[in-house]
């Protein structure tokens, strides 16, 4: 398919409902045709197998789904790691919200298979002023590098990003919240001695009693942490 039929599949698979809904969601996304992600993950299956590349580097992303689309091919196609990163590089500069930020790392599941060298992207990417990069380094940790063996570098690493953009702010208390769903006790203490941001921390600690996963005694060391740390 052509860019041009591509977008005209997209529009005729537009939900006018499900458009207000998700304009609801992301504020300032004034491109949006109102496609549902099950659909456009169809579609970007369908093109993952053809000419995935001509249709990435002709990309001219004029609607919202369009990107979502093209972060879908990306995670979706069968290519090795470097080619995945030479695309991927492509494709940051043009993530302007948090859902083709968080869409994008969730279809790229061949983090699994590459996990050092994707660990040393992740890096790479978390040195940018770009807010959307650093959320994409933030959740691409959050989605496939929680684990015990890199839980004090995860820590390191959270406690050291000073960038004042909100979606950062919001991707790091998610990557918090995550840590503390698969280790609670380790992630209490990394709170206890976290100073970097105070909105972090406190939507950190809102995040984690609305997970549902603290017990009752969790429950109090976190209340104890949002009354002395939070001022």
């Amino acid at each position: 398919m052509t860019q041009a039929q591509i977008r005209e599949k997209l529009k005729l698979l537009t939900d006018e409902k499900y458009k207000v809904f998700s304009a609801e969601l992301i504020p300032n996304c004034t491109d949006m045709l109102g496609v549902r992600l099950p659909e456009l993950r169809k579609i970007a299956k369908e093109i993952a197998k053809g000419a995935w590349k001509e249709y990435i580097d002709t990309s001219e992303y004029q609607y919202f789904e369009e990107k979502l689309l093209a972060g879908m091919v990306i995670g979706y196609v069968r290519a090795d790691i470097d080619t995945i990163f030479e695309y991927t590089d492509k494709f940051l500069p043009h993530i302007d919200n948090w859902s083709v930020c968080d869409s994008f790392c969730t279809t790229l599941t061949i983090a699994e298979a590459y996990r050092p060298k994707v660990w040393q992207y992740i890096l790479k990417q978390l040195e940018s002023d770009s807010e959307f990069k650093i959320r994409f380094a933030v959740i691409m940790i959050q989605r496939y590098f929680i684990k015990k063996d890199r839980l004090v570098q995860i820590f390191d690493i959270l406690s050291n990003i000073k960038h004042s953009g909100y979606y950062v702010k919001m991707g790091t208390s998610w990557a918090i919240c995550e840590c503390f769903c698969k280790f609670p006790e380790e992630t209490i203490n990394f709170l206890r001695e976290y100073k970097t941001d105070e909105f972090t921390l406190k939507k950190s600690l809102q995040k984690i009693l609305e997970s549902q996963i603290p017990d009752t005694e969790q429950k109090v060391k976190i209340r104890k942490l949002k009354q002395t740390q939070c001022l």
